[in-house]
């Protein structure tokens, strides 16, 4: 999910895709991501536990409202924390300068940027797909249920 994110990024910023610097950045969200899909999956497992009667639909809706807030904070904190490095901005804390386009910037500047757009692109897409993804097993059930008569208890 994020290395298209990524891909998107570099060509809304023009810039070459860096083997280096980029393939640390897909590696680094590819962890991001993953957390936050385990973060949702096990809050939907957990609630399934809880609330046997309630359906999955209800069980997902209620484990994305859970999550949303924490999984939106911890993309929001990453993000606005490289984007002063993914634009070129540099703080010299020890001679109190603020440099654009420096030296040191150049080389970290693919990464934070590569992990911004990544991390934004992929968190939409962990939002939408984990909850489709989870509802998936129950809906193909049902609908082999409806077509084959599959899966019927016996009476």
């Amino acid at each position: 999910m994020s290395i298209v994110g990524v891909l998107i990024g570099l060509m809304i910023m023009g810039k070459p895709f860096s083997t280096t610097m980029n393939g640390i950045a897909i590696v680094a969200l590819s962890g991001i991501v993953v957390n936050n899909n385990i973060v949702l999956i096990d809050t939907f497992n957990r609630l399934v536990g809880e609330f046997p009667n309630l359906s999955k639909e209800e069980v997902i809706m209620k484990a994305c409202k859970q999550r949303l807030r924490p999984i939106l904070l911890t993309t929001a904190t990453t993000i606005f924390g490289l984007l002063p490095l993914a634009v070129g901005v540099s703080i010299d804390v020890i001679s109190r300068e603020i440099l654009i386009g420096s030296r040191v910037v150049e080389w970290w500047t693919l990464l934070a940027s590569s992990i911004v757009f990544g991390l934004s692109f992929s968190t939409v897409l962990t939002l939408i797909f984990t909850p489709a993804a989870l509802i998936l097993p129950s809906r193909i059930k049902a609908w082999l249920q409806t077509r084959f008569g599959l899966f019927k208890t016996a009476s």
